[in-house]
């Protein structure tokens, strides 16, 4: 009987413990995530009337799902903590996935040929800088930046 409840103090204990990493392991992947861009879920013109109202320039990344330079950029470059800095206080930031219904229409307009492309646009919808390929997060904040 003894050993019955050892184990299974055991157990409890060893339950306890796995818990209380997975809750450490989260918490450190939420933390790390809190950096970064913060992109908006709007629409690009509801984009376009922000920036109007705001001043700001919307920063937009458009890419494909199957993109591996764009896969990168958004684990690595968009969640460092000074781009975040940058870019959130500077620009109205959004993804458009240039495959969806709206980003066809989007990367016709805008002339996207390959990706990511990254384009800083004003409120007009006029493109003030455009650039296209990886960029590490030197590079992006040089790009944020070259415009003011």
């Amino acid at each position: 009987m003894k050993k019955i409840i050892t184990i299974l103090l055991v157990g409890i204990a060893t339950t306890a413990f796995v818990n209380e990493t997975d809750v450490q392991h989260s918490v450190a992947m939420y933390k790390q995530s809190e950096g970064g861009i913060k992109f908006k879920t709007m629409s690009f013109e509801k984009a376009k009337s922000t920036a109007s109202e705001s001043g700001k320039l919307i920063f937009v990344d458009a890419y494909t799902t199957w993109c591996g330079p764009c896969k990168r950029m958004a684990a690595t470059s968009f969640k460092e903590a000074e781009v975040g800095e940058i870019f959130n206080s500077k620009f109205i930031n959004l993804k458009i996935d240039c495959e969806s219904d709206e980003g066809k229409e989007f990367a016709r307009i805008y002339k996207v040929r390959g990706y990511p492309t990254l384009l800083l646009i004003n409120g007009d919808g006029k493109i003030v800088k455009q650039t296209m390929g990886f960029m590490t997060a030197d590079q992006l904040i040089a790009f944020a930046n070259s415009v003011d």
